[in-house]
């Protein structure tokens, strides 16, 4: 009895480690100030700590056939965006961003379907966070940078 009880154990734990996030696998960077043109289908990605609080005010999308990429663009409340984690996956052709210590503005907008961008959700975590999930039609790749005075967070997106 003992032994089939300790096997079980085993097993639930098992089940467990095989659902998690393998960060080792995944290329994690830092986000930078600077556009770079380096462009990642997949990975994890984070900015600096921001410790002021502030609102997303909104967002705006564009697409120009002789830049060749669609550009995402997160307008922010302060002079520079706030702490920000994210996830590209390739698979589900998706990307995850949190927004830390960022509240939703009353006059965010939806974005329009613009070139790759199919879809966006938002997610309130709690009063002082906010999570973004941004759909894709089709498997793309992103360059990731922010910009400040005003602070926003720039996706650029190709195929």
């Amino acid at each position: 009895m003992r032994l089939n009880l300790l096997f079980l154990i085993g097993i639930m734990g098992l089940i467990n480690i095989s659902h998690a996030q393998d960060l080792l696998q995944e290329r994690i960077w830092k986000v930078s100030s600077k556009k770079r043109s380096i462009f990642f289908d997949k990975g994890v990605f984070h900015s600096e700590k921001n410790p002021i609080f502030q609102k997303l005010n909104g967002i705006r999308n564009s697409y120009i056939p002789a830049r060749g990429y669609e550009r995402i663009v997160f307008d922010f409340s302060t002079d520079r965006p706030p702490k920000v984690y994210g996830k590209i996956s390739e698979k589900e052709q998706k990307v995850y961003v949190d927004f830390f210590n960022t509240a939703l503005g009353t006059n965010v907008e939806q974005l329009k379907n613009i070139k790759y961008l199919k879809n966006l959700n938002f997610f309130t975590i709690d009063k002082d966070n906010i999570s973004v999930e941004l759909q894709f039609s089709q498997k793309v790749s992103f360059d990731i940078f922010y910009l400040e005075n005003p602070g926003r967070l720039v996706i650029d997106v190709k195929k």
